[in-house]
């Protein structure tokens, strides 16, 4: 039996989501797909980046893991997913694309 992690099912959780005013976003039981490219990607920026890193402060590893998105991740690294084009490309190619129709 597939079951949701019982940490965001929780009172608890469900307490701090209210105090904060945000809302839980939580598919069906079973739905692997809808965090499917979210959960990816953190893996990827894990193991790609993080892994084994000790940041001497929050700021440094904010600036590392920007680094990582908006230097590498964005423009650079080809997802097999999106035609083996990095994001940055795949989004101006498709907006050409909606240009031209």
């Amino acid at each position: 039996m597939i079951q949701q992690s019982a940490q965001f099912t929780s009172h608890e959780w469900q307490d701090f989501l209210k105090s904060h005013n945000l809302v839980a976003s939580m598919s069906r039981r079973g739905n692997c797909h809808d965090n499917a490219v979210a959960e990816s990607f953190f893996q990827l920026l894990k193991r790609e980046r993080i892994r084994r890193q000790i940041y001497p402060s929050r700021d440094m590893a904010r600036s590392d893991v920007f680094h990582y998105i908006e230097m590498f991740y964005n423009p650079r690294r080809r997802h097999g997913t999106a035609e083996g084009l990095s994001p940055v490309e795949f989004e101006r190619r498709q907006s050409q694309r909606l240009k031209s129709v």
